[in-house]
């Protein structure tokens, strides 16, 4: 029994160890279910948008089925000013990949969200973004290479691998974004990585460019406002939505569907590539007055589906009392996951 569990634990580790050295040298993004929860992230033009003092909060544990399971917390704050004409804001995110966050990233930004309004239900925002990134790289105490490793022993050798001249490297990034809202619609893209900056440890190797195109609307079911009923829920509303993704030859589509039935959110999304499907996402949400908590799971349906055990995602939102106005603004409607 105690063999069998070493060599489970070591084949994960071994698979975790191929999949961090090809984050190092393919890195792609760390990506979010919960899109809407993340709004920052997903696009620089979201900054101002909820005009009232957002702070959001994610934490996201995809593949806990494997030893080098990934980890990534984020946490913006954003705010519009109406002498700005915009919004600004914030975004801290530090991302752990394999064994013990043999891989770790973190990254800090700052943006501002120009809005202007194109007719009476048109508005426009257009974002920058700048941020600073530091990557680090523990290669001697948790990366397990296959020349260190016994079929009986299990870790024995020490590796013939040679570590970089600099383990941990600084880099600054920028991103852009534009958004479009109407009364029951928006659309969004956003283009991240704009300077490429160095991502490896051995090597020059930059940044690929991300790409993001994402949109919706909102349907109410019924033809009253948001009221109450009697059982203290408000008018169901659907929203269906699609966000594409594409980063150096990786194309992503994410479709999902949700129901807005206050003070409850439920909503599915099946991401997929060209050709190998990913995950369905199942989400669920709760919101009240000035704080929303939501929860998602990606049940993996790729080939990877035996051994990651999927991800977990937690998200907490948080309106603060808009400061007062001379001239009201209203805030863009959209999913709030």
């Amino acid at each position: 029994m105690l063999k069998t569990v070493q060599r489970k634990g070591l084949k994960s580790t071994v698979l975790g160890a191929m999949l961090l050295l090809s984050a190092v040298s393919y890195g792609q993004d760390v990506g979010f279910s919960q899109f809407y929860a993340n709004p920052l992230y997903l696009n620089p033009a979201f900054a101002g948008s909820a005009v009232a003092p957002r702070i959001s909060l994610v934490y996201r544990g995809q593949w806990p089925g494997l030893v080098s399971a990934f980890t990534t917390v984020s946490a913006s704050y954003d705010q519009y000013f109406p002498d700005l004409h915009g919004g600004l804001g914030f975004i801290l995110l530090t991302d752990r990949q394999g064994h013990h966050g043999a891989l770790s990233t973190s990254m800090f930004g700052g943006m501002y969200s120009f809005r202007f309004q194109v007719t009476k239900d048109i508005y426009v925002s257009a974002g920058l973004e700048a941020s600073i990134v530091n990557m680090h790289l523990n290669f001697n105490d948790y990366l397990i290479f296959p020349d260190q490793i016994d079929a009986r022993m299990g870790v024995s050798y020490a590796t013939a691998a040679t570590p970089p001249d600099k383990l941990s490297r600084w880099s600054a990034d920028f991103h852009a974004g534009l958004l479009v809202s109407g009364r029951q619609w928006y659309a969004g893209l956003a283009a991240a990585h704009l300077t490429q900056p160095n991502q490896a440890f051995y090597s020059e190797d930059p940044v690929p460019m991300k790409f993001t195109i994402h949109g919706g609307g909102l349907i109410n079911v019924a033809e009253e406002s948001r009221r109450q009923s009697s059982l203290g829920l408000g008018t169901p509303v659907i929203s269906p939505n699609i966000v594409y993704q594409f980063q150096q030859g990786f194309h992503y589509f994410n479709y999902g569907l949700y129901l807005d039935w206050m003070p409850f959110l439920v909503g599915v999304w099946y991401r997929h590539g060209i050709e190998n499907p990913d995950a369905f996402i199942f989400q669920f949400g709760f919101q009240h007055d000035h704080f929303k908590v939501g929860y998602s799971y990606d049940v993996t349906v790729s080939k990877m589906a035996n051994y990651t055990a999927g991800a977990h995602e937690l998200t907490l939102g948080i309106l603060l009392p808009v400061p007062e106005q001379k001239k009201k603004v209203k805030a863009i409607r959209c999913p709030s996951f």
